[in-house]
């Protein structure tokens, strides 16, 4: 089995990065990686809200990052960006950043000082969507991973099956004259579906929530097809009963869904794939969808890096760690406070993760 968690007595001196009450601290170059209580030096591996919030001093992201971390912390936060692979040496820490593949301005942490690299993942998956640079594998002695979805259960279809299935959902809802609203986070979730999804089947109509996070992505060169927002002119009666309407889950059930009269239901997370989660949302239709690596990427990321020694910090941690020490690797988990945010977690706090030894949920419907 693997170590017990750290603490302030086990932590080993040479550490680069360490648990601390206010988030994981590289003690050397005396700075944060994604933080959940304010700090002096935040590194924000990616804009989503459970990794980067309020109230840090200084910020340290992505180009990309940019857009949503202003439109999401606030405009005026102190924000210092990088580009992919460009280096930046504090306190003699040589530290980077590397693609994730996660969201727009998605990024692994590099940090390298005494002959020792680590690499801190934020959230990341393997399968290139087209929204933003993919996944990169960094070489390191320490790899510190997420693990949301480390369950055998958890396997997601190709993005070519994947979006077949929804243009066909939206197309027959079309051509009976009901509009398709679709559940999707606003941010990374609703911009991968509207990147993916056939534009010629019919008006693509977004929520409020969704329409500025477009703008951030369309602004760095993301190609989205032309959206409308429910009040546009163009937005008719009649052509909202071929719409697909991309909507944040906590659209549901509210006065907004009224303009689209009949209209058929379905929600976009990995967790769909859990027949239970789904009958829990209470929609039509569940498309298994993640920006999160499932568990034969998971396995993948982790050999690429080469790393022996292994820290998880979300997830399903604990069947994550007992698999990394069958495989004889040094694995332990750092106690962070990830995974509660408004992606993938909110579906996922209505839908408990499976024990590991107990049998295989059912399946969703296809």
């Amino acid at each position: 089995m693997g170590r017990a968690p750290y603490d302030a007595l086990t932590v080993p001196p040479s550490d680069l990065i360490v648990h601390r009450p206010e988030g994981l601290y590289c003690p050397a170059g005396d700075f944060y990686i994604d933080p959940w209580r304010p700090v002096s030096r935040a590194v924000i591996t990616h804009a989503h809200s459970d990794h980067a919030r309020m109230g840090s001093a200084h910020y340290l992201a992505h180009q990309d990052s940019e857009g949503t971390l202003r439109n999401r912390l606030g405009a005026d936060i102190d924000l210092q960006t990088l580009a992919y692979g460009d280096t930046i040496d504090h306190h003699g820490v040589r530290l980077s950043l590397h693609p994730a593949g996660h969201v727009l301005g998605s990024a692994q942490v590099r940090v390298e000082h005494g002959g020792q690299v680590w690499v801190a993942s934020g959230d990341y998956k393997l399968e290139d969507d087209g929204t933003c640079p993919p996944f990169e594998p960094v070489r390191c002695h320490t790899f510190i991973t997420e693990s949301t979805f480390g369950l055998p259960i958890y396997r997601w279809p190709a993005q070519p099956a994947l979006f077949a299935d929804i243009n066909a959902w939206w197309a027959a809802n079309a051509a009976a004259g009901k509009a398709s609203v679709l559940y999707a986070y606003a941010f990374g979730k609703a911009q991968r579906l509207l990147h993916g999804v056939d534009p010629n089947i019919g008006p693509i109509v977004v929520h409020g929530a969704v329409d500025p996070l477009n703008a951030v992505y369309r602004a760095a060169g993301v190609a989205l097809p032309p959206t409308l927002r429910v009040t546009d002119p163009g937005a008719t009666k009649a052509e909202l009963r071929r719409a697909l309407v991309l909507a944040p889950p906590s659209a549901a059930g509210t006065p907004w869904l009224k303009r689209f009269g009949e209209h058929s239901d379905a929600f976009a997370s990995g967790w769909m794939l859990v027949r239970g989660a789904r009958r829990r949302r209470g929609v039509d239709r569940g498309f298994v969808m993640s920006d999160h690596a499932d568990w034969p990427s998971l396995q993948k990321a982790i050999a690429a890096t080469g790393a022996e020694r292994i820290i998880v910090t979300h997830g399903s941690t604990e069947v994550m760690v007992r698999w990394l020490c069958e495989q004889g690797l040094d694995a332990q988990v750092f106690a962070t406070e990830y995974g509660a945010d408004d992606n993938e977690d909110d579906a996922g706090a209505a839908a408990p993760p499976p024990q590991a030894d107990a049998p295989a949920p059912e399946a969703a419907a296809p």
